[in-house]
């Protein structure tokens, strides 16, 4: 496997594998209605580019035989924080320790950037939780975060402090 800086170039990979995965890891939680207008909102390649040039957001690209299997998003935040926008791996990828390796990829590099800590928002009814859990996040808040259109995202807030 080989983890790599996304650019713009890579913006539909990371549409490709988003299309992929959320079905698969929303599917039991969120309306059909709310995922599609979900990856529009976050993932249509004007945002995607917005949050590359403009607002800092940093993309990491996980390949495994020469194809892509996976992306993680992140970015400054906050108090010498960084915040986990979007970590995704192909469902027939997931549990082989790509998710693992593409967040501690996210978190070396927040560190070496001055960040004493890493935030990330997960859905409370997603198994993803216990993925963050085991990797020493913890919850930090949570809440019900209105993203328009009559939806909501009903998310743990978890952060994990680096030493």
């Amino acid at each position: 496997m080989e983890i790599r800086q996304a650019n713009t170039g890579d913006i539909p990979t990371i549409l490709h594998i988003a299309s992929l995965t959320w079905p698969h890891a929303y599917g039991d939680i969120l309306q059909p209605r709310q995922i599609s207008y979900m990856l529009e909102m976050m993932y249509s390649p004007d945002v995607l580019l917005q949050q590359m040039e403009q607002e800092g957001h940093r993309f990491l690209l996980a390949y495994s035989a020469g194809k892509p299997i996976g992306f993680a998003g992140f970015s400054p935040y906050e108090n010498e924080s960084w915040k986990l926008h979007k970590l995704y791996v192909l469902p027939f990828q997931q549990q082989t320790g790509v998710g693992k390796k593409l967040l501690q990829q996210a978190e070396q590099q927040a560190q070496q950037s001055g960040a004493k800590a890493m935030y990330l928002n997960v859905n409370r009814h997603n198994k993803a939780k216990d993925f963050y859990s085991y990797l020493g996040y913890s919850i930090h808040a949570e809440g019900d975060f209105e993203i328009g259109a009559g939806f909501f995202m009903n998310d743990y807030i978890m952060k994990k402090t680096f030493l």
